[in-house]
């Protein structure tokens, strides 16, 4: 949707979280004296202090706030819809069957855009990956923006938009639904089930990802997981350019490629012109599966002109993201990692594939989301693992997952139901050997108990630490 649609109708923004709090300042912005709805679930006392100073005091905005913000939708032209407001609310879908228009940041992003945007999906990796591209991209001397859910708001940053502007966006699933729009290089990362509490099925979460690559043309880039069963699918389905990304790119992978060909990083954007990026000892991200990110992030570079010596530089030096297997510290001879973000079963798998034998306490559990916890079950019980401190609710659906495959589990395992962090770093002190590894990797999402997954590992962290300071030998 183009800016100059939305000047006349009337407009209701759809969820003040942050997107919603940027769109509000953008839109009022250009239109200082046009009247804006706005409708969340929460009453006005109840907003965060940010969301509501940016409420009060104007004469121009129009409120639909708490039990029944849904209510009024029909009343407007064009609704701005947040991510992750369910397409399935019935007040919703009647708006949609009355013609009313929908859009959201990204659509307006994109449709405003000047520059060149590079969009990042997956169940995971998304953050690292953006992340990745964008210090790439500044070494080299690129200009360049880092938007969406790693970055700012890609509304904030519109106006500095120009033909030379590299805009690089993380997209979830719920900013890529309903968009008839593909980036000029998409980065499609791998896809396996997630929000199943929010999708009818995981075709259906699949069908939102694949938006990423849908509507690109010929002249545009997919930068795939080659590894993965449905990247390699929506890559076959792509009208656009692919670049197939592997931890095993040898010469059956036809360039253009990346990954990893022995123990190094290497990428061949063209046939003949094999260049090494980095050895994966030099990588400062833990994990093989890490090797597939910063490939993708390498591809990207070498796309849009950056130099493969300033790639592999910018990798060198970047630092890893909080909450993604964060090596908090050793405390009393056992050392602590932080996973907070592994909120499905095969990043926890990653994590302890990562870690290794020394994993012997392992904190799990969360809000329920329908995921299969079969396979994260086998390999807790192929694993050397004593001690399991499960968060409800998903804690009892992983216990009994390891009951049904370990008759004997009460005995192969120490397991405790806890209702708080503090207990559960309590319990995985007392019960983890010196010289040994607790990792929190929920294999969940940390929502009920904890705001969000930040919340729920700056917890862990603080309790581990305890006002202890770490042992520095241990850590070298």
């Amino acid at each position: 949707m183009n800016i100059a649609d939305v000047e006349q109708p009337s407009v209701l923004i759809l969820g003040l979280g942050r997107e919603g709090q940027s769109t509000y300042r953008f839109l009022r912005a250009l239109f200082p004296e046009k009247i804006l709805a706005v409708a969340d679930r929460l009453q006005f006392d109840a907003l965060p202090h940010e969301s509501a100073e940016l409420l009060r005091g104007d004469p121009r905005v129009k409120l639909h706030l708490g039990p029944d913000y849904l209510q009024d939708l029909t009343l407007y032209d064009v609704i701005v819809k947040a991510p992750g407001i369910p397409v399935t609310l019935p007040e919703y879908a009647r708006a949609v069957a009355q013609g009313k228009r929908i859009t959201s940041q990204t659509d307006l992003f994109f449709s405003n855009c000047s520059g060149k945007i590079v969009g990042i999906t997956g169940t995971k990796g998304k953050s690292t990956t953006a992340s990745l591209i964008y210090a790439i991209l500044k070494r080299g001397g690129k200009k360049t923006h880092l938007v969406g859910n790693i970055g700012v708001p890609a509304l904030d940053v519109l106006r500095e938009s120009t033909p030379d502007t590299i805009f690089v966006y993380e997209l979830s699933s719920h900013q890529l639904e309903g968009l008839r729009q593909s980036p000029h290089v998409a980065v499609l990362l791998n896809i396996v089930p997630e929000h199943l509490d929010y999708y009818a099925s995981f075709e259906q979460y699949v069908a939102a990802k694949e938006n990423i690559a849908r509507h690109q043309s010929a002249d545009d880039w997919l930068v795939y997981n080659a590894d993965h069963v449905v990247p390699r699918e929506i890559a076959a389905r792509s009208p656009g350019r692919k670049l197939a990304c592997s931890l095993n790119a040898s010469d059956e992978l036809a360039p253009p490629r990346c990954g990893l060909v022995g123990e190094s990083v290497v990428c061949t954007l063209r046939a003949g012109h094999e260049e090494k990026i980095l050895d994966a000892r030099d990588s400062p991200l833990p994990g093989r599966f890490n090797l597939l990110n910063i490939s993708a992030a390498a591809a990207v570079g070498g796309l849009l002109g950056v130099q493969s010596n300033a790639i592999a530089e910018a990798v060198r030096r970047f630092q890893p993201l909080e909450h993604r297997l964060e090596r908090v510290g050793t405390y009393n001879g056992v050392t602590y990692y932080n996973d907070a973000i592994a909120t499905v079963p095969e990043a926890t798998i990653a994590a302890l594939d990562t870690l290794g034998s020394d994993v012997e306490t392992i904190l799990l559990g969360g809000a329920d989301r329908h995921l299969d916890f079969s396979r994260l079950a086998t390999r807790l019980v192929n694993s050397i693992v004593q001690t399991l401190i499960l968060f409800p609710s998903t804690g009892e659906r992983i216990w009994e997952a390891i009951r049904a495959q370990e008759p004997a589990a009460e005995h192969r395992f120490k397991h405790f139901l806890v209702n708080g962090m503090e207990e559960a770093v309590a319990l995985a002190k007392e019960h983890t050997a010196q010289g040994k590894i607790c990792l929190h990797s929920p294999a969940s999402p940390s929502f009920g108990l904890f705001r969000d997954y930040r919340d729920r590992g700056e917890q862990f962290k603080r309790f581990v630490r305890g006002g202890v300071e770490p042992q520095r030998h241990k850590e070298q």
